[in-house]
């Protein structure tokens, strides 16, 4: 397939420069998705349907087999040879089961090792003599060690996920996933079902996938081009809202009170402390003559335009018009006949640029958000109502900022810039977005995001027991009301497929004390010896670190070591002394290099074979409160695939027991 491409000769067939070009980048882009994966094989199941399905059969002539695939494959004639696994004839491979068998006779699981076809196992569903067993293939692929970037899962998609996965485009999901269920894996497999299914309408609107980091977008990169999708864009909150530079930091109560939903309303008051009421009448003159609108036909133009709540540079362009309009009723009624013409030209007449500039001045996004965040009477005038004193002093800078370029901007002032942009210009819609790691944004920010998908639909990924901020989403409710998808279907996962069932049981100790709402997860993973807990002296932690990730580094795999932040510059040099090469976060590990040092702040999201965690009570440590602290141990307590060693010098906190 990808021969016949390259072998295509467009020379004959364009008509311009411009077609050349754009059929090249084509054909370059369907080449690029046709390259042959070298450990991802082509076909991982068979189903063996009772009956024929195809139209080309008839009724009686007996069932079909298809094979199910990362992609459609077909011969030189053109015939299928390997099924898309997202096609409606592949469903069953997923959701067919015993009690339910879809008219599939029989599911076959193929295995492989390093490419090549090692293995497979039948599932034969109609056939009552055969008893229900789990499949070892299934087992042997989500246990697979993990050295590279997340792959695909494409082959152990579970009924449940199946279901999120093909849910409609039109509709907004939200997937609350404990540690080790796959919802990120399910939110990408959903975009690759819905450019399957909706490939040219989302190829016209676009599709984005927002991550909480750039480590972990590098990690997830590879899984859509796998597929087959190249096209589908990854950004963090922080790019999307990167209209000023980020030169600073807030502190906790300050960040969380800029991410509050209020500020919405004082920015939106902000905007549009400028516009004033005329006090004197707009005078065109056009030849001899000149016509005259009262102040106050312009006042009720200016205040219809108020009450219309358009966004304020949509009115501000419309004003010129309306009063140009008016001006034009007039000559009608002393006998001209204008025509549209006409009313442009009065609407860029002198007088009425006047009137606009005086009533309805420009706004400048982030010189708006400079002053508010600079002048207390500006801020308390807006604010009035809204934030009490209290908390206007709080989101105040503590050294007033020159000029938008100078000025020490820190995340959350950004998303407020973001948010006065979309007041002046409405922000372009995308047709999907993913939003993974959601538990940790803020209203604000869920607003940022929601205006990118307003037209479009939204795949919404986390878990509230895993949040790490001080303004973490504390029902998925409320934050879809922020994200602007109030009628949003919320899925919840409590099955894990990748942390040993030890490692998950041990880690939910800690739910009732972060999350006392939510299901403790199980795992269909059982791996006796998958935790280990070990209590050193004082002064031997750095060395029994050492010692731990040989040990895991002496298994196939990657390995993680997690720590808190703070004591990562220790480690870093420990392990450079000890001659024991390390990644930092989002470094494609390979054989060569498999240990990762990671600092817990950028664990989320992240997974290992296997995990040594240094000094719990320190990563608790390093956060403003105690219960962000035990959210940040939940989460490095969860990364590990096979196995998990736990180092404490400091004893272990009471919640684990």
């Amino acid at each position: 397939m990808r021969a016949d491409v390259e072998s295509l000769d467009i020379r004959d067939v364009t008509g311009s420069w411009v077609t050349t070009v754009i059929l090249q980048n084509q054909i370059e882009a369907r080449i690029a998705a046709l390259a042959d994966l070298s450990h991802t094989p082509l076909f991982f199941g068979r189903l063996d349907y009772l009956h024929a399905i195809s139209e080309e059969l008839s009724e009686g002539s007996g069932g079909e087999s298809f094979y199910i695939g990362r992609r459609h494959v077909h011969d030189a004639d053109g015939d299928p040879m390997v099924i898309d696994w997202r096609a409606p004839v592949s469903q069953p491979f997923y959701r067919a089961s015993r009690t339910e068998p879809m008219d599939v006779e029989r599911r076959r699981r193929f295995g492989y090792t390093g490419g090549e076809l090692t293995a497979y196992e039948d599932e034969h569903l109609t056939d009552p003599a055969e008893t229900e067993q789990s499949s070892a293939l299934l087992a042997a692929e989500i246990e697979k060690p993990r050295v590279g970037p997340m792959r695909d899962i494409v082959a152990t998609i579970q009924p449940e996920q199946d279901e999120i996965v093909r849910s409609d485009l039109t509709g907004t999901i939200c997937v609350q996933g404990a540690p080790g269920t796959g919802k990120t894996a399910v939110g990408l497999h959903r975009v690759a079902f819905l450019l399957y299914a909706h490939r040219e309408r989302l190829a016209r609107t676009g599709t984005l996938v927002i991550g909480p980091n750039n480590a972990f977008l590098s990690y997830i990169e590879q899984v859509l081009p796998a597929l087959g999708e190249l096209e589908v864009a990854q950004a963090t909150v922080q790019q999307l809202v990167g209209h000023v530079e980020v030169r600073g930091e807030d502190g906790p109560e300050a960040a969380r009170l800029k991410g509050d939903a209020r500020m919405a309303e004082v920015l939106r008051r902000a905007v549009r402390s400028g516009i004033t009421l005329p006090t004197e009448p707009c005078v065109v003159v056009r030849g001899s003559r000149r016509w005259r609108v009262p102040a106050y036909e312009l006042v009720e133009i200016i205040e219809e335009l108020k009450g219309r709540e358009v966004r304020y540079g949509a009115a501000r362009d419309a004003l010129p018009q309306r009063i140009a309009h008016a001006v034009l009723l007039k000559m009608e009624q002393g006998g001209e006949a204008p025509d549209d013409r006409v009313q442009d030209a009065v609407a860029r007449n002198t007088a009425v640029k006047a009137v606009v500039k005086e009533c309805w001045p420009a706004v400048d996004p982030a010189k708006l958000v400079l002053r508010l965040l600079s002048d207390p009477e500006f801020l308390a005038e807006c604010a009035e109502g809204v934030l009490t004193s209290e908390e206007q002093s709080a989101v105040l800078w503590p050294k007033p900022g020159r000029s938008v370029k100078t000025a020490r901007w820190t995340p959350a002032d950004a998303v407020l810039v973001d948010e006065a942009a979309d007041l002046v210009q409405r922000t372009p819609s995308l047709g999907h977005v993913v939003l993974d790691e959601a538990q940790d944004l803020s209203p604000m920010q869920y607003r940022a995001v929601g205006r990118r998908c307003t037209t479009g639909s939204a795949t919404v990924l986390g878990d509230l027991a895993q949040g790490t901020t001080p303004w973490a989403t504390a029902s998925w409710p409320e934050a879809l009301r922020h994200l602007g998808k109030p009628e949003a279907h919320i899925e919840e996962l409590t099955k894990g497929f990748r942390v040993p069932e030890e490692v998950i049981a041990y880690a939910s100790r800690l739910l009732p004390a972060i999350a006392p709402g939510l299901a403790p997860a199980s795992s269909v993973r059982e791996a006796p010896g998958s935790l280990t807990i070990r209590q050193v002296a004082d002064g031997e932690t750095t060395e029994a670190v050492l010692e731990a990730c040989r040990e895991a580094l002496g298994h196939e795999g990657s390995t993680g070591l997690i720590a808190a932040d703070a004591r990562v510059p220790r480690l870093a040099e420990a392990l450079t002394a000890a001659g024991l090469p390390y990644l930092s976060p989002g470094d494609e590990t390979r054989a060569e290099a498999r240990l990762t040092l990671v600092p817990a702040s950028l664990a989320k999201g992240l997974e290992y074979d296997y995990v040594v965690l240094d000094e719990p009570a320190a990563v608790i440590a390093g956060e403003p409160d105690e219960r962000t602290g035990l959210r940040r141990l939940y989460v490095a307590l969860t990364r590990a695939v096979s196995g998990l060693t736990v180092l404490h010098g400091e004893p272990l906190p009471e919640q684990l027991g």
